[in-house]
C-alpha cells in the first residue's frame, strides 16, 4: 500500500470532475468516504462484540450495503450512484434522530454529516474513487488500519497547501514535541479547544499507546482526549482520525469554545492537560467577547483562547500552547491583563521561541510555545531561542520541521543554563519582577540576525497579501477603538 500513490490516484480522478474545485474540496470529499468506510468496519467489530448492537445508519445506507463492487456488474454507478448519495444517503444521515441517550459513537455520524457535502457530479468518477478506497485498505485488519494512519497523515499534510484549510494543521513534529515535554499519563484528561484535525490528540494517543497493558488501561486510554472544533471539514477529519486510532467514542464536539461564558465553568469542565495551537489573526463578534471579564476582552482570537485555557486548567494541571509573536510584545490593555493573569495565577516556566517558517507554506508568522502549569504563581521564566537547523534557511513543504530538530531544546530543557551567542541571549532566565518591570513584554531571546529571505515571485505575493490582511485587521481594530472612544465622549 503506497501512501502517496493512493492519495494521488484519488485526487487525479477527482480533478476530472467538474463539481470538485480545489484541494480543500477534494480533501473534504475523500474524507466523508473514508469516514463511512472506517465507521462501517468499526460497526462490524461492535456487532461481533455485542449481539444487541443496532446500527444508527438506516438499512441499505451503510458503506458495505452500497459501496462494495463485487465485480458482478451490479455495483451502483453513474446517475444511480449519485441519486443514492445525494437523495438518500446525505439526507438520511443529516436527519438522524438522536438524543443525549444515544451513544456518542452513534451520535458522531449525525455530527460529521451536518455540514458535509458531496461535491462530485460524475457518478462514474465517484464509483472509481470508491473502488480505489475499497481496494487500498481493509479496516477490519488491525495492522492495515494502523498503517492507514500514515496515509491519513499525508491527507492532513495536504491541507497546508489547500488555501485557508492550512489553519487546521500543526506540523506533527511540533505536536509530538509539546506532548513529550508535557508528558501525559494514563488517567489524565487531555483537551484541545480548537482541535482542527486532531493533531495534539493523536500525538497524545501515540505517546500513551505503549501504556495500554490491561482492559482498565484501554478504558482510560479511550477516555483521555477531549476536543472542540468549530469548522465542519476539520471536525470530520478529526473524528475519522480518532476512529483510526481506535477511540470508538471520541469526545470531540462540533462547537465554538468561545461561545460559553468563562465564569460558568465548573470543576468538572476542567482538564489535567491542555495542548493547543489556537487560531490567531481572527476576530469574534461582540456577543462572544462578552463571555469574558471586561479587562480580558480582546478582538484577537488567540487572546480569547488564552483566557479559556486559564479558566479550564485544573489545579496542578499542565499546558503547552502555541502563540504568535504579537502576544509576547503586545501592549494593549487586554494582552497586558492576560499576561498579568498568566504570571500571577499560573507558573509560566518556559517560553520556546520557534524559528520562522515552521508553518510554511501556510503562514510566515513567527510563533512560540508557552509552557505553564497551575501549581503556583510564576517565580521565574526561562526563554529559549530555537535556531534554524544547520543546512536550513527555511522550512518548506519538501523540508518540513522534524522532531529531531527539537533535540537541542530537549537537551537544554533537562539541564537548563543561560546561553549567550555573539552578545545576544539564546537562553535566559527572568524573574517575575523583571517581566513586570518590562510591562509584560515577553519578546525576549529573539532572533537578532534575521537574514533577508529571497522568495519566488508567487510566494512573495502570497506573503504580501497575508501581511496586508493582518495590517488591515490591526488598522480596522484601532479605528473601531477610536470610534468607540468618540462615541463615549458624546
Amino acid at each position: 500500500m503506497s501512501t502517496s500513490s493512493l492519495v494521488k490516484r484519488i485526487q487525479d480522478i477527482m480533478r476530472n470532475d467538474a463539481g470538485v474545485d480545489g484541494d480543500a474540496q477534494r480533501i473534504s470529499q475523500m474524507t466523508w468516504m473514508f469516514f463511512l468506510k472506517v465507521y462501517d468496519a468499526k460497526e462490524q467489530i461492535w456487532e461481533l462484540n455485542d449481539e444487541n448492537y443496532k446500527s444508527i445508519i438506516p438499512k441499505g445506507l451503510r458503506w458495505s450495503d452500497w459501496a462494495i463492487d463485487e465485480k458482478d456488474g451490479k455495483a451502483l454507478t453513474g446517475e444511480s450512484l449519485l441519486n443514492l448519495v445525494n437523495n438518500q444517503l446525505f439526507p438520511a444521515l443529516k436527519a438522524l434522530d438522536i438524543s443525549e441517550e444515544t451513544p456518542l459513537k452513534q451520535r458522531i455520524v449525525k455530527y460529521v454529516f451536518e455540514d458535509a457535502q458531496n461535491y462530485m457530479k460524475d457518478g462514474v468518477l465517484l464509483r472509481q474513487v470508491i473502488n480505489v478506497i475499497n481496494e487500498s485498505v481493509d479496516f477490519l485488519e488491525y495492522k492495515e488500519r494502523h498503517e492507514f494512519g500514515t496515509i491519513y497523515e499525508t491527507i492532513l499534510k495536504s491541507l497546508q497547501s489547500a488555501g485557508n484549510a492550512g489553519e487546521f494543521y500543526t506540523p506533527r513534529a511540533v505536536t509530538d514535541f509539546m506532548v513529550k515535554m508535557v508528558d501525559p499519563k494514563l488517567g489524565e484528561s487531555v483537551a484541545d479547544f480548537a482541535c482542527g484535525t486532531g493533531g495534539f490528540l493523536t500525538s497524545t494517543l501515540k505517546y500513551l499507546e505503549a501504556s495500554k497493558k490491561t482492559v482498565e488501561d484501554i478504558e482510560l486510554y479511550n477516555k483521555t482526549i477531549y476536543g472542540i472544533e468549530k469548522k465542519p471539514m476539520p471536525y470530520l477529519l478529526c473524528i475519522t482520525n480518532m476512529l483510526i486510532h481506535d477511540v470508538d467514542e471520541p469526545r470531540v464536539y462540533h462547537d465554538n469554545s468561545l461561545e460559553k461564558n468563562v465564569r460558568d465553568y465548573k470543576e468538572s469542565d476542567k482538564f489535567d492537560i491542555i495542548l493547543m495551537n489556537p487560531p490567531y489573526g481572527g476576530s469574534e463578534k461582540d456577543s462572544v467577547k462578552n463571555n469574558f471579564p471586561a479587562e480580558l476582552r480582546s478582538s484577537e482570537t488567540a487572546d480569547l483562547f488564552m483566557n479559556v485555557i486559564m479558566y479550564r486548567l485544573k489545579r496542578n494541571g499542565r499546558c503547552a500552547v502555541i502563540i504568535p509573536d504579537g502576544f509576547l510584545f503586545g501592549e494593549d490593555n487586554a494582552k497586558v491583563n492576560i499576561k498579568s493573569k498568566l504570571l500571577n495565577e499560573f507558573n509560566l516556566h518556559t517560553v520556546i521561541r520557534m524559528p520562522h517558517s515552521v508553518f510554511a507554506p501556510y503562514t510566515p508568522i513567527t510563533t512560540n510555545i508557552l509552557f505553564f502549569d497551575n501549581t503556583h504563581s510564576t517565580e521565574e521564566t526561562w526563554f529559549y531561542r530555537m535556531d534554524m537547523p544547520e543546512g536550513y534557511k527555511n522550512f518548506s513543504k519538501t523540508k518540513p520541521i522534524l522532531l529531531e530538530h527539537f533535540n537541542p531544546v530537549i537537551e537544554w530543557w533537562n539541564n537548563r543554563k543561560e546561553i549567550t551567542i555573539d552578545e545576544f541571549p539564546k537562553a535566559k532566565k527572568y524573574t517575575k519582577k523583571e517581566l513586570e518591570d518590562l510591562h509584560y513584554n515577553l519578546d525576549l531571546c529573539g532572533y537578532p540576525h534575521e537574514e533577508e529571505e529571497i522568495l519566488e515571485p508567487k510566494e512573495l505575493i502570497k506573503q504580501f497579501k497575508e501581511k496586508r490582511h493582518e495590517y488591515n485587521k490591526e488598522i480596522e481594530q484601532t479605528l473601531a477603538k477610536i470610534l468607540e472612544l468618540l462615541d463615549e465622549d458624546n
